[in-house]
């Protein structure tokens, strides 16, 4: 999951509506994803080949967009080490991410990987209050309290109950619900003055170190040449390539909070995705959880639009 802001696009500049609708769409990008990783599991992939196809091709396309960028005239910003630095966190906190649900997916049904990975709506929250230093709204409370209502039923929980379910995907999925809340948290307040091939190439690399200690044999196992290709270009395409462009370009023109509200688009749409591509069965009663979680979010946008104002 990696973003920054875009350096001819500057704050004002963008109306609030647009940027919601590309944080909105990168969201949905997320969760599309969840489908990719299974059929490629699918094939007898693993979890780790996958993650680390997905971030190399997503630092071969900032790569190529950035020589192309050199050709054209555009030149390399000089950033401070700071503004570098910060940068490759974002790509250190993307792997996390794409490490910790990889993983969740390759061993929990696809509903309930995408509901633990959707815990980060509410997580942004409690990363707002210890950011800000103040006690959640009420409306926050209850959005949070839906949310985690609506999970047990859009996962699935409430059938089989969570002891039939692998404890540490559970737990990776939670972990990575909390890496990506702070992933968008973060990448919301920094600006840093550079292209957007520049902010993906550094954010990628970061990203790229994290993925070789992690399938330290990918190149050496010739996994390039038994079909993940194209797993990895689709995937880091729209889990890492578009996040990052859209979440960069548009979270610096919205407050926080809604920016992880409106990234909420990765749960319907990945199960929607799931439901036509893998004709996974999603039940009246999972749907039913996703409203209630939906209205969560809706609860809390709105208060946040309010105080916004």
């Amino acid at each position: 999951m990696a973003n920054i802001e875009t350096a001819s696009v500057k704050k004002g500049e963008l109306s609030r509506g647009c940027a919601a609708l590309m944080v909105f769409v990168g969201g949905a990008c997320y969760g599309a994803n969840a489908s990719c990783y299974k059929l490629a599991y699918g094939l007898g992939f693993s979890s780790a080949q996958m993650m680390t196809a997905q971030i190399w091709f997503a630092t071969l396309t900032f790569g190529v967009a950035f020589l192309i960028g050199r050709a054209l005239g555009r030149r390399w910003t000089r950033l401070s080490g700071v503004d570098m630095a910060k940068l490759v966190f974002l790509g250190v906190l993307s792997a996390t991410t794409t490490i910790l649900y990889c993983y969740a997916m390759s061993v929990l049904p696809v509903p309930f990987a995408l509901t633990l990975l959707f815990q980060f709506t509410w997580l942004g929250t409690v990363i707002q209050v210890f950011m800000t230093r103040r006690a959640p709204s009420f409306a926050q409370v209850v959005s949070a309290l839906l949310v985690v209502a609506g999970t047990v039923f859009a996962s699935g929980l409430y059938e089989s109950g969570i002891s039939s379910f692998d404890v540490l995907g559970i737990v990776c999925g939670l972990l990575a619900a909390l890496s990506c809340a702070l992933f968008v948290t973060l990448s919301g307040k920094l600006r840093v003055d550079c292209s957007d091939s520049q902010r993906g190439l550094l954010v990628c690399l970061g990203a790229f170190a994290i993925s070789i200690f992690v399938c330290p044999d990918f190149a050496p196992s010739g996994v390039l040449l038994d079909g993940i290709a194209i797993f990895g270009l689709v995937t880091g395409a729209i889990g890492f390539v578009l996040p990052v462009l859209l979440f960069g370009i548009a979270t610096p023109h919205l407050p926080a909070g809604i920016n992880t509200i409106l990234a909420a688009s990765e749960l319907p749409a990945g199960l929607l995705v799931a439901m036509l591509i893998l004709s996974t069965p999603i039940t009246g009663v999972q749907w039913a959880g996703v409203a209630v979680i939906l209205l969560g979010v809706c609860v809390s946008q709105l208060k946040l639009k309010k105080n916004a104002s």
